[in-house]
């Protein structure tokens, strides 16, 4: 089931409101003793959170199906970056940080319990039967919050940020579980920040730009790649590639990111070129271009110093210099307590 985006906290007498977490969607099947962790596109997250098994063994019924979130957590807030790392090849790299950077599920829906399919059911009878079963819940397992009070809700949109989440859900107590529908409401952060465009990735129909790669320059003067702006409509990508041209030409000289083709330098999955964690057979190569040019985004969350998620290009910014761009114009929320967040 998805949600589509707003940027303001909904009111109506129908909706309940949750944190929406920065991770990884999963749906835990459980059969018995056999428990298979489902990953958004219908992969098996088995291998990758094999200290998950146990622990939802010990408190989920012996037949049901929970939709939620895997998360991985560290200095009392959410860490991406780490979740990230845990889709590794390495058999013993993943049991390593298993121990390391342990993951915690978040339930947040039922959709199977015994033989009822509870997938037409209403989610606020839906709600009521995962808060039962929850009862039985401990960490790393956790139901999470909710709350029907909209001042409560704008409460947690202004403060969670600043344990790593990145906005609310809003549902309606009456609807049934529609996959692959967006009856559901994400309630996000809009901000805007301006970019260096360091490189281009072509898109798959080839007409262009599929992507501008960003980046920002930190106090020190070294500019770090901080995500890509996209979703651009086949007309646009003409008009941009007669923009980007001309800034092909001796791009790698001063590149910054000259060395991205090292596989040292992309070790941590942040530089252009990176293996996709999820498929490794995608084409991440990119054309680097002269920095020169400022783009201005809008974006909703950013965690460890880059987007979370693809930015969307407002405008060209030709008055802009790209030393200009700094990382400090990234919204920094206030720090949160996690367990706050769990336990509101």
């Amino acid at each position: 089931m998805l949600a589509k985006a707003v940027f303001v906290v909904p009111e109506r007498d129908d909706l309940v409101y949750e944190p929406k977490w920065d991770g990884f969607r999963c749906i835990v099947f459980r059969d018995g003793d056999e428990i298979e962790l489902g990953s958004r596109n219908s992969k098996s997250l088995n291998r990758y959170f094999p200290e998950l098994i146990e622990p939802l063994k010990a408190v989920l019924p012996q037949r049901c199906v929970v939709d939620g979130e895997l998360i991985v957590r560290a200095n009392d807030e959410l860490n991406f970056d780490a979740l990230s790392q845990r889709i590794h090849p390495a058999e013993s790299r993943v049991n390593l940080l298993a121990v390391q950077s342990p993951a915690e599920f978040i339930a947040f829906d039922i959709l199977a319990l015994d033989d009822r399919d509870l997938t037409d059911a209403p989610f606020g009878e839906r709600r009521a039967e995962l808060e039962r079963i929850a009862a039985t819940f401990a960490a790393p397992i956790h139901l999470t919050p909710s709350t029907s009070d909209h001042a409560t809700a704008v409460d947690w949109f202004n403060n969670f940020e600043g344990a790593g989440l990145d906005g609310l859900m809003a549902k309606s107590v009456n609807d049934v579980y529609g996959p692959n529908k967006r009856s559901q409401i994400k309630v996000k952060h809009k901000r805007s920040v301006e970019c260096v465009v360091a490189g281009y990735r072509t898109h798959k129909s080839g007409d262009g730009p599929g992507s501008l790669l960003l980046g920002l320059y930190d106090d020190a003067g070294t500019l770090h790649h901080v995500g890509v702006a996209a979703s651009f409509r086949s007309v646009d990508r003409v008009a941009l590639i007669d923009e980007l041209k001309p800034l092909e030409s001796a791009a790698l000289v001063e590149h910054p990111w000259a060395n991205w083709a090292e596989a040292k330098a992309r070790a941590d999955g942040t530089m252009p070129g990176s293996v996709n964690r999820w498929n490794a057979t995608h084409d991440q190569s990119w054309t680097p271009l002269r920095i020169e040019q400022v783009v201005e985004v809008t974006y909703a969350h950013a965690s460890a110093g880059r987007f979370r998620g693809t930015t969307k290009m407002v405008r060209w910014r030709p008055d802009r210099e790209p030393a200009s761009c700094l990382h400090s114009q990234l919204v920094q929320a206030e720090p949160f307590a996690f367990g706050d967040v769990l336990n509101p």
